[in-house]
């Protein structure tokens, strides 16, 4: 979840402060390293979802404020528009008890949170666009009441001078302009936590970006935006173009994107910090009142608050994630790539896969990015985000191969062997694994599903394409809460 901040005029001088704030903790964070204060005990995974509300039409409901009253639990929170919800799950060990409880923990949650959305005429839709928005579902009056979202959208259109251009390719391409950032509330997404050790951070970090266009084919789930057709999974390109801060010059200068996969393999979770410190400017320089120095020397730990808050205005697609938690600092990572849905038991098993695979990867004697350019790693998750699980991908000692077949035969079998090793219920491993095995199979992510739903009804009753839409989104509520997964609707 983001962190709140009150409303302020920032000043020359509070940008000034904060950059030497930042500069000062990250100098802090590079001593914590090399003094290996870091909690790794037992690997802990954390899970967030964020979804949308939708009225019985099927359409968007910008009422969470009032649902969040009614559901009065801390897990849930606002995101950016007035009609999307976030839920954080508790941490767990990976591979002990909360991880098989997992999925039940997280259909009791939006069970619970689906009865009291009711109660203000709201339904809750796990979906990575939700397909009835309209371009009237995004101006600055449907921003979430929260001082963060006015803050960022106010600095990131003083940062670019000018309305952003989103333009996307597709079957149907789109092409607007925007003067909010409320187009990223389009782009819901489930966020799947690993906590890492120090040492081990580079090699994890690199397995999670070398995966990330597989990831992306098998669980494509947003084909649509704005009435129009277009990538398998819309979300990664409307995000990387929605809050982009610079205009056309800085990006012929190579000014880097906000939202970024990154531009090399790393060696250490400093490499990181240290890159975000050099290359973006602050979006919400708020600085606190801790010296984060003072704190270490006198043996406390300390928040380095304004390093996490200035991390959390970069949207890599991994994230580093430093926190503190019960007085002990850790590391982890932030697996950012997926969409939301289609049912929970897809959202587990896509975690699954992915806890896996990197586990494997990350361990492997000779590692994948030894043997893969970082170049090649970002084209996988562009063309998996055109194509879905019909994209071509390229992998180290096969080359270029369809993501269905590169998942079946290289990295299912890694995701097992990696689910061994942390130790998870082999009845569950194979559980979760086989979803994405039969998805892959039959080609049903929830992309190809959304595409085949929505052309069957236009063909069979000849509605136009918000209605059609609107029906689509009917049974795919319906169907997510059967918790089927996708490839058997």
């Amino acid at each position: 979840m983001g962190r709140d901040v009150a409303s302020v005029t920032i000043s020359g001088e509070d940008r000034r402060r904060y950059r030497d704030k930042v500069r000062r903790c990250l100098d802090v964070l590079a001593r914590m390293l090399g003094e290996s204060q870091f909690d790794f005990e037992r690997p802990h995974i954390g899970l967030e979802i964020e979804l949308n509300l939708i009225d019985e039409l099927g359409d968007p409901l910008m009422r969470n404020a009032d649902v969040l009253k009614a559901i009065a639990d801390p897990a849930w929170a606002t995101e950016l528009g007035q009609f999307n919800l976030e839920i954080n799950i508790p941490p767990r060990e990976l591979g002990g008890e909360g991880t098989g409880a997992l999925e039940t923990e997280v259909r009791d949650q939006l069970e619970h949170a689906e009865a009291r959305a009711g109660e203000v005429g709201g339904e809750l839709v796990m979906i990575g666009v939700l397909p009835t928005l309209r371009r009237s579902d995004i101006g600055e009056e449907t921003l979430s009441s929260n001082a963060r979202y006015k803050m960022l959208n106010d600095q990131i259109f003083r940062a670019r001078g000018e309305e952003m251009h989103i333009a996307i390719d597709g079957p149907e391409p789109l092409r607007m302009h925007t003067d909010t950032i409320l187009p990223e509330a389009a782009c819901t997404s489930v966020q799947f936590h690993l906590q890492v050790s120090p040492d081990q951070f580079g090699a994890y970090w690199n397995a999670a970006q070398a995966v990330a266009g597989a990831q992306v084919a098998m669980a494509a789930n947003s084909p649509f935006l704005f009435g129009h057709r277009l990538w398998h999974e819309t979300r990664i390109t409307l995000f990387e173009q929605a809050t982009d801060t610079r205009p056309a010059e800085l990006k012929s200068q190579g000014v880097r994107p906000r939202v970024w996969f990154g531009e090399r393999w790393i060696t250490s979770v400093f490499d990181l910090f240290e890159e975000n410190t050099r290359y973006f400017p602050s979006l919400l320089p708020l600085c606190d009142d801790e010296d984060p120095l003072t704190v270490l020397d006198e043996g406390g730990i300390p928040e380095l608050g304004e390093l996490t808050l200035h991390n959390g205005t970069i949207y890599r697609w991994n994230r580093p994630i430093y926190a503190v938690v019960k007085g002990r600092p850790h590391l982890r990572i932030e697996n950012r790539v997926l969409p939301a849905g289609p049912s929970v038991a897809d959202v587990v098993a896509n975690g699954a896969f992915y806890y896996g695979v990197v586990r494997m990867l990350a361990e492997q004697d000779r590692p994948v990015w030894s043997r893969m350019s970082f170049n090649t790693a970002e084209e996988n998750l562009h063309r998996a985000a055109r194509d879905g699980i019909d994209a071509t991908l390229y992998w180290p000692g096969v080359g270029e191969v369809p993501a269905a077949e590169l998942i079946l035969r290289k990295l299912l079998p890694l995701a097992h062997e990696g689910l061994d090793r942390w130790g998870v219920d082999p009845a569950r491993r194979d559980r979760l694994l086989g979803i994405v095995e039969r998805r892959c199979v039959t080609g049903r992510t929830g992309s190809a599903w959304q595409i085949d739903t929505v052309e069957a009804i236009e063909e069979s009753t000849a509605a136009p394409r918000h209605e059609a839409l609107r029906l689509m989104t009917r049974r795919y509520v319906e169907n997510m809460r059967t918790n089927a997964p996708v490839h058997e609707w």
